[in-house]
Order: structure tokens, then C-alpha cells, then sequence
């Protein structure tokens, strides 16, 4: 259905062909001052321009045709020609029950709908996941929940780091710490063939009973260290993982074990977070392809021999700065960040064909993604604009620095959501809220206010702004913070299980209150703000408009008794708060959340 600003866009541009002005000019904008209009049209000024009048008066003729149109109740000329246009209650209470009664709340789908794949989440294989994971998992899961919604067929990936020279260097590390491993390992290499299933499942009891994720987090930033400053050190991971990209059996049953013990832990941390993805495919999925792609970069002529190395040039005429090639295949022969990445274009063109592409990555990797894409571009892999990289910036501690532990080093996710569930419990407690909740109950309670806390931190800023992370001031439930828009759920849950209690039921709904005008407003807008958060891929558009709705809805609430009405008044004040919810829920879903029914 046409929403409000559709059927207002409709009646300037009749109006502005009624004067021979352009109807392209007739366009319609939420009002600066809403004490004063809903909407204004400030096409007049434009108009005049182009032939020449003026712009009152084409205002004033404007407003002559528009004066007897049911949808306004008052059209008013100000300044130089803005029109301000104030709509009737009949048109908002229309609106309103129209939107009560379609299933996506007033919201829309794309006219031609897309294939998307998301790209978002990033974790490694064999190490913990941390809060440098936290904004690209919450972003991620928002658009693809966005995309979704308004009508693309979109895929989430995962997109693991488990390939490349990290994974020499921790099986170099568990070699070393455990004599039982090495000995394993190069057993199977020099028999070059992989074990038996019962053998294998026996090698992988022992290397479970001889090293954790725990371990492998310990061992990870010795060995990096070591391959800082030791270049034997160094050569031998990088050896070690073009023995693993090679696929012999030693370190790639090693390799299999350190997925397997991280593949717990990331499923722990993810389902707590509320992300699921369609795709777990990792850096070692486009492996196979290597080959072949860059026997195809020869083939096109993009490869060139540097100092050993293989490398794609990417610069292009006109470029402002340099930017440094493709790194294809390094100087010891192994493949390198950048070729899984364009492996990866090359697997998903051929298993999924996205239109589209969104790298949900740190805006630190910007130059990266923009040499892989012009690879991909150079390669055919790609159109232009197909790939793009949505980067975000840092979450950072009050001290304005990247948020990290008290002693300074990198804060596990996990970590940082049972740090946040334990203040959410607080919270409740210190609001008097969840007395009444069986124990099981108040828990899945604390947690789904920790989430919304920690989400609605992120997705209340545009994406590629850093922001502060207050754990006392997101986890109130005043503010502009996700338990504040919980509550607000809550309450009109609270009140309409109530009226179910009386056997009040909702009515057809009836604009009359100040209050009520600007819900029903709100609603209408939801579209507008879908559209656009899906147009920026900016979730914090959707993060806000929840927002601006239940803020209007505590101000209905307290200005518009709704139990203690009676009769028609009653039964519309039911049916606005029902539309609310709904909408309010729909909201909280795209970004990641969900409210209880009981707090």
C-alpha cells in the first residue's frame, strides 16, 4: 500500500502539472518543526527558478489546489514559498488501520529483488574469538536480516581464517610442545597417506586429551613472536604451511583437530550473540581453486615474477596513491591472504553467482579489499561495484582506546558477554524488575537484555564511526540503550495481556490525541527508514526508528490512559498499542534482538 508521503508526492505533482510547473519538483519531506506541519514541500523555490515566478506565488497556487484534498487539514505557505502541510485525523487513523492490517507493518519489498552474499563474522581457526569479532558479527547479522526482509535472496558466510601462514605457525608450536604430536605428525607425512577412520578417530582422542583451544590461544602469540624476530623460526612455518596447503596427511590432520576444538567455542559465542549463518566455509574451501585461478591469471597475462614472488598489478591511470599489488604466491610458493580472498570471489561466483557482495570487515582493511577487488575486476571475476567493502571502526573503552582487558591485552568475546550478563542481572535487580520470574526464566531474561545491551551499543552508530562502550550506561533501561527498548516492549505486552485477561479486545483505530498523531506518523515512516538503512546498508537507521517509536509510545502511554478508557476510545488505544509492538518486535528482530515477555 502507498504510504502517507507517497499519496501527498501524488497530489503536489497533480498540483504542480495543474500550473505547468515540473511534478519531478513535488516532493514531499518530514517537517523540520512537527509543531507546525507534518511535512513540507519546498519544490516552489525550485519551480521558480526554472520559469521564472514567483515562489510565494506558486506556493499560494499550490496551496489553492491543495486546500480541498481530504488528507490535509490545514496547508499554510511560510518564508519565501515553503509549504507546510498538516494532515487530517481522518487520513492518519486510515493509515494507521492499514498498517495494523498488512503483515509487514507498513514495510515494502525491493521491486527487483537480488542475490546477496554477506560476508561477516571472521573468526580463526584455534583461536578464541575476541571483541575485534564483536562489530563485524552484530553489523553482519543485522544487514543480512535487513536484506532478507525487504525481498533479496542473501546468504550469510562466515568466512573462517584457516589457511594461511597463522596455521604454520601453530603447528610448528604444537610440534614442539609435545613430542607424542610431532611424532604423529611426521609419521603420517612420511607415509603420505591419511589414517583409517578408526585410526583417525583414535589420533584425534589423543591430540584431544594433549591440547585445547586454551592451549592453542597460549601458543598462538609465543609463536608469532618468535616468527617476528627468529627467521628460522619464521621459514620453517612458512614451510610448514605450504606442507599444509599441499595437503600432506601430518599437518592436515593437525590442522582438522585445532577446527574441530575451535569450532565449539565459536558455535558457544555466536549462538550467544543471536548470529547464524547459512555458509561456514573458511579460507582452505577456495584452496582448491588456487591452482587453476592462477593458471587463469597467466593465461589473462595479470601475473608478473617479483624477487621470487608472483604478483597482479592493480594500479590504474589516474589513481591519487599508490596502491601495492596482489600478492599471488609468495616467494616460498604458498598462497597468501589476498589469493584465498580472490579464490574465494572465483568459488562463490560459481556456487552461489551473488549479485552483490558485502564484506563486513574493519575499515582498517580498506586497501586490502580494494587490491582484491580490482584483482577480481582485472580477472573478470567480477563487475565493477559488485564487491563492496563495508568497514566499520573500532569499539573502544572509556579511556577512548580499543576496548581491552583490565591488564591490557585483547578481551575474549565470551569474556565480555558474561561481563555484560552479569550486570544485566544487576540491573534488573537494582529496576525491581524480574522478582516474579522463576529462576530459569530471569536468567533467559538477563541474557536477552546483556544482548540487546551489547548490540544496540553498536547498531545505534553509523557503522563506520568508532564508538565508546559504557557498560553501566548501555545496560540501563533509560536512554537510548537496547533494555530500554526491551521495557518499552514489555510494557505494551504487559498491557495488552491485561486487556486479554478482561476480554477487552482492539477496534478500528481513531487519531485524536497530539500523541497518538505521532505514532501514528512513526508507523508510517518505518518504510522510509527500511529504505534507507537498506540503501546506506546503515542498520543504526532501523536502530534509531525503534527508538523515536518507543519513546512516542511512553509518551501515549502517559498521555492516553488506555485501560482505564472505555468504549471505542479504549478499543483504538488496543489496537494502536498492538501495531506498535508489532512493529517495535519487527524492528528489534532486524537488529538481532528479542524482548521477553515478562520482565
Amino acid at each position: 500500500m502507498i504510504g502517507l508521503r507517497g499519496a501527498i508526492d501524488h497530489r503536489l505533482a497533480e498540483a504542480f502539472r495543474a500550473l505547468d510547473l515540473p511534478p519531478e519538483l513535488a516532493r514531499a519531506t518530514p517537517s523540520d518543526r512537527p509543531d507546525l506541519a507534518d511535512f513540507q514541500c519546498n519544490g516552489a523555490l525550485a519551480a521558480a527558478k526554472r520559469v521564472g515566478r514567483n515562489p510565494r506565488e506558486i506556493a499560494a497556487g499550490v496551496a489553492e489546489a491543495l486546500a480541498a484534498a481530504p488528507e490535509f487539514a490545514g496547508v499554510e505557505i511560510a518564508g519565501p514559498g515553503f509549504i507546510n502541510l498538516r494532515l487530517s485525523d481522518a487520513a492518519l487513523s486510515a493509515r494507521a488501520g492499514e498498517i495494523a492490517s498488512e503483515p509487514r507493518v507498513g514495510a515494502q519489498t525491493v521491486e527487483t529483488p537480488r542475490r546477496v552474499l554477506i560476508d561477516y563474522g571472521g573468526p580463526n581457526v584455534a583461536k578464541p574469538m575476541h571483541v575485534g569479532h564483536l562489530r563485524s558479527s552484530i553489523i553482519g547479522e543485522s544487514l543480512k536480516r535487513l536484506y532478507r526482509f525487504r525481498g533479496d535472496e542473501t546468504v550469510g558466510d562466515a568466512h573462517f581464517g584457516d589457511w594461511g601462514y597463522q596455521m604454520g605457525l601453530l603447528i610448528g608450536a604444537a610440534m614442539d610442545a609435545d613430542p607424542w604430536i610431532r611424532a604423529l605428525v611426521e609419521d603420517l607425512n612420511a607415509a603420505g597417506t591419511e589414517l583409517s577412520p578408526a585410526a583417525e578417530a583414535a589420533a584425534f582422542a589423543g591430540l584431544e586429551a594433549r591440547i585445547s583451544l586454551a592451549d592453542l590461544d597460549r601458543m598462538y602469540p609465543e609463536a608469532a613472536a618468535l616468527g617476528k624476530t627468529d627467521e628460522a623460526y619464521r621459514n620453517r612455518a612458512r614451510r610448514l604451511t605450504a606442507e599444509l596447503q599441499s595437503r600432506r596427511p601430518g599437518a592436515l590432520l593437525l590442522w582438522r583437530h585445532f577446527a574441530r576444538v575451535t569450532q565449539v567455542a565459536l558455535a558457544r559465542d555466536f549462538h550467544a550473540l543471536g548470529v547464524d549463518f547459512d555458509l561456514w566455509k573458511g579460507e582452505s574451501d577456495a584452496d582448491p581453486l588456487i591452482p587453476e585461478m592462477v593458471a587463469d591469471l597467466e593465461a589473462r597475462g595479470l601475473l608478473e615474477d617479483d624477487q621470487g614472488a608472483r604478483i597482479v598489478r592493480v594500479g590504474r591511470q589516474g589513481d591519487k596513491r599508490d596502491l601495492p599489488p596482489l600478492l599471488v604466491v609468495s616467494s616460498e610458493g604458498s598462497a597468501m591472504y589476498g589469493t584465498t580472498d580472490l579464490a574465494t570471489i572465483l568459488d562463490r561466483r560459481r556456487t552461489f553467482d551473488p549479485e552483490q557482495v558485502l564484506y563486513v570487515v574493519d575499515q582498517r582493511q580498506a586497501d586490502h579489499f580494494e587490491v582484491v577487488f580490482r584483482a577480481a575486476v582485472l580477472a573478470g571475476y567480477a563487475a565493477e561495484g559488485q564487491l563492496e567493502h563495508i568497514g566499520f571502526g573500532t569499539m573502544n573503552g572509556t579511556d577512548g582506546k580499543p576496548f581491552k582487558t583490565r591488564e591490557g591485552g585483547v578481551l575474549k568475546l565470551n569474556d565480555l558477554i558474561e561481563m555484560t550478563r552479569d550486570r544485566a542481572r544487576d540491573r534488573l535487580r537494582e529496576a525491581g524488575l524480574g522478582a516474579e520470574l522463576a529462576p530459569e526464566a530471569f536468567e533467559a531474561t538477563a541474557h536477552q537484555v546483556a544482548v540487546a545491551a551489547l548490540k544496540f551499543a553498536d547498531l545505534s552508530n553509523f557503522r563506520g564511526t568508532s564508538y565508546v562502550f559504557d557498560l553501566d550506561r548501555f545496560t540501563s533501561f533509560e536512554g537510548k540503550t537496547g533494555p530500554y527498548l526491551l521495557y518499552q516492549a514489555v510494557r505494551i505486552k504487559s498491557v495488552l495481556r491485561r486487556a486479554a485477561e478482561q476480554g477487552l479486545q482492539p477496534g478500528d483505530i481513531r487519531i485524536e490525541d497530539p500523541s497518538e498523531r505521532e505514532l501514528a506518523l512513526l508507523l508510517d515512516a518505518f518504510d522510509d527508514a527500511l529504505s534507507e538503512a537498506y540503501e546506506r546498508r546503515a542498520p543504526n537507521l532501523v536502530a534509531d526508528h525503534a527508538y523515536r517509536l518507543a519513546q512516542a509510545f511512553s509518551r501515549f502511554y502517559a498521555a492516553c490512559p488506555i485501560l482505564p478508557a472505555e468504549g471505542e476510545v479504549r478499543a483504538s488505544r488496543l489496537a494502536l498499542a498492538g501495531v506498535i509492538l508489532r512493529q517495535l518486535e519487527l524492528c528489534l528482530d532486524l537488529l538481532g534482538l528479542s524482548a521477553p515477555e515478562r520482565m
